[in-house]
């Protein structure tokens, strides 16, 4: 790891496991405005894309209008039920740790809001193993633009060749490819290993664990 001094994680399916809380905030959603709920992998397939195209792509609706009522209609849903039902993954925070300790500077790039991210931290731990956060409401573009991954690294005052950025999701590999940084899949998403393949990357892994033992 001696070659990267700061590592970018994105968050859902990444750092932790969201998919019980996103999958009841997307079907809650539905049900109130009457569309048919389609099945789980569907639904989880739309994680890692923002809440406007997941329910375009869920729906079928190009009423801007419309969707932005269903949006923020999961997002008071969210509130409620987020950061309770999501669970870090085992070696999440420690391997968060262990870079620190070894004077690697921590970040999150993430569409879901900071606070939401925040707000799982204190839920789930009494420790917080990340200098900076970037969410949702901290950019005008989402990923794959790499606004919010050029901000980070801005304010950490970096070279982009001294950054790795860490994703589940095809996304997360085109973001980082748009930023001209290093790039590490972990296959805890829905993207494969053979999807990863298609775009730069210094490391496919299934898990944190697994990607800095090799790195």
């Amino acid at each position: 790891m001696s070659k990267y001094k700061i590592c970018v994680f994105d968050f859902d399916l990444t750092l932790a496991d969201s998919s019980k809380a996103i999958l009841t905030c997307y079907k809650h959603t539905l049900e109130q405005f009457g569309y048919e709920i389609p099945d789980d992998t569907t639904i989880y397939n739309t994680i890692g894309k923002t809440l406007t195209e997941g329910f375009s792509i869920l729906t079928g609706l190009e009423d801007a209008g419309k969707i932005e009522e269903m949006r923020l209609e999961y997002v008071r849903k969210a509130d409620e039920v987020m950061a309770r039902d999501t669970v870090f993954y085992d070696d999440t925070l420690a391997m968060l740790q262990i870079l620190q300790c070894a004077g690697v500077k921590v970040g999150i790039v993430s569409t879901k809001f900071r606070y939401r991210i925040e707000e799982t931290f204190r839920q789930h731990t009494t420790s917080f193993p990340v200098d900076l956060i970037i969410g949702g409401e901290d950019v005008t573009i989402p990923k794959p633009d790499p606004q919010g991954l050029e901000l980070i690294i801005s304010k950490f005052g970096a070279r982009k060749a001294d950054v790795l950025y860490v994703g589940d999701n095809y996304i997360d590999a085109l973001t980082a490819q748009r930023a001209q940084v290093d790039f590490a899949g972990v296959t805890t998403g829905s993207t494969t290993a053979e999807e990863f393949s298609k775009y730069p990357n210094v490391y496919i892994g299934t898990s944190l664990t697994d990607i800095f033992q090799n790195l």
